[in-house]
Parts: structure tokens; C-alpha cells; sequence
């Protein structure tokens, strides 16, 4: 096994994880009547808030819906697709 082998092992299941995460936090925002730092939430909410904190400086709220999940959930589903995908970047060097 070589080291691009393992690192496309262990990049894509991460990526895949953050982008469910980003979509869980999507419906979060669905409902506002949700306290974030309870369980179960807060496992959604503290592996993402890192994240979007430093975009909702660059992106404010559009008409009061925040809108940084959605772009990170873009940029990690094209990073992933970049790397990892069937033409991706670690599939050409292996």
C-alpha cells in the first residue's frame, strides 16, 4: 500500500463526513427553536462552527438565512471531486 493509497483512504471518508456535516447543519437552520450546544446537536455544531465563523465575516446573512454551510458544502464536494474523483488528482499520481 503506498502513501497516496492511504491518504485517498483516509481523505475521502473525511471529506465525505464534512460534507454530511455541513448538510446536517443546512437542516439545522431549518429550525431556530434548537439550542446547538445540546446533544445531539452540538456534535454537528462544533466540528462545523470552526469553519464557517471565518466565511460569515466575508459572506453576511442574505436576507437572514446564512448561507456558509451551503458554500462549504461546495467547496469540500469539489476538493473531494479534485482529489479524489475518477480524474481526480491522486488517481492520476498513483
Amino acid at each position: 500500500m503506498t502513501a497516496i493509497d492511504i491518504t485517498s483512504w483516509i481523505l475521502g471518508p473525511l471529506l465525505s463526513l464534512m460534507t454530511l456535516l455541513f448538510i446536517f447543519r443546512i437542516v439545522l437552520t431549518w429550525y431556530p427553536q434548537v439550542d446547538p450546544n445540546r446533544l445531539p446537536f452540538n456534535l454537528i455544531t462544533w466540528p462545523t462552527e470552526p469553519f464557517l465563523v471565518p466565511l460569515r465575516r466575508l459572506v453576511p446573512p442574505l436576507g437572514g438565512v446564512d448561507i456558509t454551510p451551503v458554500i462549504w458544502v461546495g467547496v469540500v464536494s469539489l476538493v473531494r471531486e479534485l482529489l479524489l474523483g475518477q480524474q481526480g488528482l491522486l488517481h492520476m499520481i498513483s
